[in-house]
């Protein structure tokens, strides 16, 4: 066998003299192969780990300690592992090597087989690995750090297995260099897994990116963790430049921050999906609409993990509805108007000429003038209806304080049409400028007081306006049956029109229980102002 005066590190001999004059280990292959050689080199005696060796010198139990069952208690040990154990001296012979006997199970070859050819293991190393291996091995051969890899190996059928190694140099008392021994794990399963999982989010990730919605998850503070293609394209960021940013500091406009923040705190403490709108300011300045549908991703334990939020991007589409609604507006204005000053004031004319006839005809105290008289109360009944049509397509008079003053005299027409008691309150005044939003607002109101009627059949109908830092609320609060009977009938044209118009004025509606009893509409709209 080959001493250590001669092969070994312990005099630092001249492979390790090798070692230190390659540091850039550009010839990392050679060293290993000549490490090996070390191994081939020594007498050939029996392949077993444990040999008789000075105890002072051998790191493993001797045959001739005084516990001869300590060795079979080691060894028995090892073997139980699942896992390819190994250990070889640097300065003896193969004879001395050790490997477990679960490399014959992992790579098809006998502990006798894999340790005659002291360069087997390096060879059985996939062809993509072997330089990387090369490397990690002969960093740890020059400076000791343990060596922690994964890696393939080719098997004797020619499969492929995936192994994470763990192995280090064991040094004397010394601190010269004794022998190496690691541990490797077959995790073939865990790499499979890893490459379908990868494939798998390839695959979502490929879908992400090609979807024409934009698709943004947060973490629970709010954080952008994944921002897709779509997103990329609207805002003229990337999602290295927003990532792991607050989405507030990144595209909502000022005034919108604080309710964006009071939405996202629901959506986080509720795990059902959630519908809403915000606008979006670009990297150029330019302000998008997005509709946004949401969902929570729960932990195991059910905590708030992920919020997944699905935008479209409806700007032009909000546009056009506008445009469209403006124009359905302005028509039913005019006509309205025409109604009013047109046909009104022509039945007005025809009532009072109607009504001189009937005097004549009084007068000459002829039967006639029963007709007449009838013609008068007819014509008068067509000029109420036709001031009742005017003022539904005309509600709000063209006025900043116009929808308070048409939703006072609503909450007065309710009372003396049903008996109940409906009032309208606002303690200041709220000035709408916009007459399509206060047209909008009036709606609203209108029908959330007809669904209290016909479908709470409620006694009590408050209509509240208030205004505060630029947006204003609009409140239909009644003392009905309650909010179930409207849920029966979410899919009615009402509920979805009410939604509409608070959406077509920026604006957002929430249906809820009242505190008490009934139900509560509240509708939340900007206020601009006029200078």
């Amino acid at each position: 066998m080959a001493s250590s005066q001669q092969t070994g590190w312990g005099n630092r001999g001249p492979h390790f003299e090798e070692f230190a004059s390659s540091p850039e280990l550009v010839d990392a292959e050679a060293i290993l192969l000549n490490l090996a050689s070390v191994f081939s080199n020594a007498t050939e005696e029996a392949a077993s780990i444990f040999v008789q060796v000075p105890p002072s010198a051998s790191p493993l139990p001797s045959r001739d300690a005084p516990d001869s069952n300590l060795e079979a208690k080691y060894r028995a040990l090892l073997e139980q592992i699942p896992a390819v154990v190994f250990m070889a001296y640097l300065d003896r012979g193969v004879s001395e090597a050790y490997v477990s006997p679960e490399i014959e199970a992992a790579l098809g070859y006998s502990r006798e087989e894999w340790l005659e050819d002291p360069v087997r293991w390096y060879q059985h190393i996939h062809p993509d690995d072997k330089q990387r291996w090369s490397t990690e091995a002969a960093s740890m051969f020059l400076s000791g750090t343990p060596l922690r890899s994964s890696y393939r190996v080719i098997a004797r059928d020619g499969h492929v297995v995936w192994f994470h190694c763990d192995a280090r140099m064991v040094r004397r008392a010394d601190g010269e260099p004794w022998f190496i021994h690691g541990v490797a794990f077959d995790i073939s399963d865990l790499k499979r897994t890893e490459e379908a999982l990868q494939q798998e989010r390839n695959v979502v990730s490929g879908i992400l990116d090609t979807v024409g919605a934009l698709v943004t998850v947060l973490d629970p503070e709010g954080r952008i963790v994944r921002f897709n293609r779509a997103c990329e394209l609207t805002t003229g960021y990337s999602f290295h430049e927003v990532r792991n940013k607050c989405i507030w500091e990144c595209f909502l406009l000022p005034e919108e921050v604080e309710r964006f923040k009071a939405t996202f705190a629901e959506l986080s403490a509720d795990l059902l999906p959630r519908d809403f709108r915000s606008h979006w300011v670009t990297r150029y300045g330019a302000r998008r609409l997005i509709a946004w549908s949401t969902t929570m991703l729960p932990q195991i334990n059910g905590t708030p993990n992920y919020i997944i939020a699905t935008g479209i991007d409806i700007t032009e589409r909000e546009q056009l509805e506008k445009a469209l609604v403006n124009i359905s507006a302005r028509e039913q204005r005019r006509i309205g108007q025409d109604l009013h000053d047109g046909l009104g004031q022509h039945l007005t004319g025809i009532a009072f000429m109607a009504k001189v006839h009937e005097a004549k005809l009084a007068e000459k105290q002829l039967t006639d003038a029963a007709d007449a008289a009838k013609i008068v109360r007819l014509v008068n009944e067509a000029i109420h209806k036709t001031r009742e049509l005017a003022r539904g397509l005309l509600p709000v008079v063209s006025d900043a304080r116009g929808l308070m003053s048409a939703l006072q005299l609503r909450a007065a027409e309710v009372e003396d049409l049903f008996g109940i008691t409906c009032r309208f309150e606002c303690s200041s005044e709220v000035l709408i400028h916009d007459d399509a939003m206060a047209t909008h607002l009036y709606h609203i109101a209108q029908e959330a007081v007809n669904n209290a009627l016909k479908h709470g059949r409620a006694r009590n109908i408050l209509l509240s306006l208030t205004a505060e830092n630029g947006w204003g609320t609009l409140l239909i609060q009644d003392d009905g049956s309650g909010i179930s009977l409207i849920h029966g009938n979410s899919h009615g044209m009402g509920l979805h029109i009410m939604n509409h118009r608070a959406g077509m004025i920026g604006g957002s509606l929430e249906i809820a229980q009242a505190p008490v009893q009934g139900t509560a509409v509240t509708c939340i709209f900007p206020i601009r102002s006029y200078g």
